[in-house]
């Protein structure tokens, strides 16, 4: 079989910039079969020096510290936007204007407009674009939506999704661009509820309306003395306001009729990563905990009383299980989701087929975190709409 080398680029070289590079590396070893071969061409980052070290590290031709110069690259085919969100907007259009194909991080910008912008300039210019929503490609997240689909649980009445972490938790963390409304945007909506809303939408449809409160719980941070990467402290700097949430509870109403629950928080002392959804139908249930992302707890049968819940380990049967592990309960990590999301976004490029998540998907997660806001600030029910 013939294999083309692909040209790609990462724009912004923070951890997320570096999870897609190795993402880009190991599609080869995982997904031989695909066609194409990634060769990383260019990384741009304008933090003095950290371009030299990506390109230094993983073996990019160019390093630069402005990301227009790879918009200009004829050898670029396709690149990854990992900058913070308020750059994706103008990043993206005139990536994907100068004929780049896309896969950005989510939220894709500060709101809904900012997310149709780049998903319009995509369509406008015939180039794939994909986003970067990890968890569903989770072979047993993908298990749980055919399970779901299939009947097995009945008519789906009520799920909640649940987004847990402690990475803003400790008070000495740095007032970094996350908690500035003018470069972050939302908070916790963008940063963790924005999985969540898709997550729902997967495994359940689309959102009809919602209703929601958020809050501040820590209301003000030391300033980092220099450039941060992830989640930094910077004990003693100048203090500054937080302008955007920490937390978000909200219902949701399902096209179908279902119901839900979306909570997340990024301040949630003793909780690392505690994502997961629960799904319950007119005749089982399904659970999920990405702690134990290989698992589900699924309750089926006719018993509706008393029903037990059984532990399911994914196999090769599930998604995209079979690339990594030979048989159930072999562990897959988060890094391997990336893998699967940079072989899809790969795919959708050799193909000119899209294939796993999309600027639209996108756009609706983004229209449900702007609904959050409205609903937040007026207390009522808010209808979604993309």
């Amino acid at each position: 079989m013939s294999v083309r080398t692909l040209g790609v680029a990462v724009v912004g070289f923070g951890w997320m910039g570096r999870v897609h590079t190795q993402a880009y590396t190991r599609v080869p070893h995982h997904f031989p079969h695909l066609g194409v071969r990634p060769k990383l061409v260019a990384v741009a980052e304008e933090v003095p020096g950290r371009a030299e070290e990506a390109a230094e590290r993983y073996g990019f031709g160019t390093a630069t510290r402005d990301w227009r110069e790879i918009a200009a690259d004829p050898r670029v085919d396709a690149v990854s936007v990992t900058a913070p969100n308020f750059l994706h907007r103008e990043i993206g259009v005139a990536l994907a204007e100068a004929g780049k194909h896309l896969w950005i991080e989510k939220p894709v910008g500060l709101d809904a407009s900012d997310a149709r912008a780049v998903a319009d300039a995509v369509a406008a210019a015939g180039v794939q674009g994909s986003v970067g929503f990890n968890y569903r490609n989770a072979p047993a997240v993908e298990a749980a939506r055919d399970l779901i689909a299939s009947g097995e649980i009945g008519t789906v009445t009520h799920a909640r999704v649940r987004l847990f972490s402690d990475y803003a938790a400790h008070p000495e963390g740095a007032l970094t661009w996350r908690y500035e409304r003018a470069r972050g945007g939302s908070g916790v909506l963008g940063d963790l509820a924005s999985h969540g809303v898709d997550l729902a939408r997967f495994l359940l449809g689309e959102i009809d309306a919602l209703t929601a409160d958020t809050a501040v719980f820590v209301p003000e941070r030391a300033r980092p003395a220099e450039a941060t990467a992830g989640h930094a402290r910077a004990a003693g700097g100048e203090p500054g306001p937080v302008e955007n949430e920490d937390y978000v509870s909200c219902l949701l109403r399902f096209a179908s009729g279902a119901r839900g629950v979306l909570e997340a928080c990024r301040v949630s002392v003793g909780e690392q990563n505690n994502y997961g959804f629960e799904v319950h139908g007119t005749r089982g249930a399904v659970f999920w905990d990405f702690r134990r992302m290989n698992e589900l707890g699924v309750s089926r049968g006719t018993a509706y009383q008393d029903q037990p819940v059984s532990t399911v380990y994914v196999g090769p049967g599930a998604g995209e299980y079979a690339a990594f592990q030979p048989g159930a309960a072999n562990a897959m990590g988060y890094d391997d989701l990336k893998v699967i999301e940079a072989y899809r976004f790969l795919r959708s490029v050799t193909e000119n087929t899209p294939y796993g998540t999309t600027l639209t998907d996108a756009v609706h997660s983004a229209a449900a975190l702007d609904a959050m806001l409205r609903s937040a600030e007026s207390g009522g029910w808010v209808s979604v709409r993309p």
